[in-house]
């Protein structure tokens, strides 16, 4: 998360895989290393527009989209996004190009203020605050007050405990969310991963909505019985890189299933054991789901008996 958000200059990813190129309906697409940074380029028979890409959205671990700014300081998302996996330029994701688009609308998207705020502030650090951007504090990526809030009086606070021998909660003038609800705590993950009512209202269906781990988490049969464990970072410590082994995850999916049918259910292990393994749980019960536009596949957080060619269930 820390490289959630990086200049477009500075995205490794990006600059060491140029130059790229992409044709669709007519339109070429082009994206160069420059003097100035990345130079993104689009035509179409003798018309052409380039401009500077500004910002480099994602981490790269799947995907990375861009903004770039025209003179009026107003931002432009590109219609073309980099794939990793695949190692191509591609359509940006849920937009479209069509050949009956202007140069112009083929080449990019007016972003709305509401939206830079939103991107900014899932992507960054202190981009926004009190709803209002300023692209001159961005702190590149996701840190720790993203999360926890303004940390100076935190600070501040332990170092005049520490220096005048007082002991004193760890949570001082600073924001946990460890203490939220399970379902609050899921929510607060879902403000930037995708909540229930986000997918519900942006009318996000199909194969398209496995990206939203919230969502899909809370679609879940266990969810809701009161177990408080269940939530994101029972899984997921977010001081840390994500693991992709299955095996990691055993002991969290153990902690709540019992290991064996002889195994005495009690208040910690309540969940039915699985009759087929008790080891790499999520293989099964959190498939992966290929997304064709986004080039990859993304673990379903919806946990479930899933059974090899069922189709996707909301």
């Amino acid at each position: 998360m820390a490289k959630g958000l990086l200049r477009a200059g500075e995205s490794k990813l990006l600059t060491s895989a140029l130059p790229l190129d992409f044709s669709r309906d007519g339109f070429q697409y082009e994206m160069r290393n420059s003097p100035n940074g990345v130079l993104y380029s689009v035509s179409k028979g003798p018309e052409k527009r380039s401009a500077e890409l500004a910002w480099a959205f994602g981490t790269g671990r799947v995907a990375q989209s861009y903004l770039f700014k025209s003179p009026d300081g107003s931002f432009h998302e590109a219609r073309v996004s980099f794939f990793r996996k695949a190692h191509i330029l591609d359509v940006t994701p849920a937009r479209i190009i069509s050949s009956s688009q202007t140069l112009s609308a083929a080449m990019e998207r007016l972003v709305p203020d509401s939206e830079v705020r939103r991107c900014f502030a899932c992507h960054s650090t202190q981009a926004v605050v009190a709803n209002r951007f300023d692209e001159t504090k961005i702190v590149q990526g996701v840190g720790c007050e993203a999360c926890h809030g303004p940390g100076a009086r935190h600070v501040a606070a332990m170092q005049a405990n520490a220096a005048a021998g007082i002991s004193s909660p760890k949570g001082d003038f600073i924001f946990n969310p460890a203490r939220l609800a399970p379902p609050d705590a899921v929510d607060f993950c879902g403000a930037c991963h995708g909540t229930w009512w986000d997918v519900r209202l942006a009318g996000v269906i199909g194969v398209a909505n496995v990206r939203m781990q919230p969502y899909r988490l809370e679609a879940s049969k266990c969810w809701g019985q009161g177990d408080a464990r269940l939530r994101c970072a029972a899984c997921h410590d977010p001081h840390k890189e994500v693991s992709t082994d299955a095996s990691s995850y055993d002991a969290v999916c153990l902690s709540c299933h019992r290991s064996a049918a002889t195994q005495t259910a009690d208040a910690q292990h309540s969940g039915k054991p699985c009759p087929t393994a008790a080891k790499n749980c999520t293989t099964c019960h959190m498939p992966k789901i290929e997304i064709p536009f986004m080039h990859d596949n993304f673990t379903d957080h919806k946990i479930q008996i899933a059974k090899a060619g069922q189709p996707y269930v909301e």
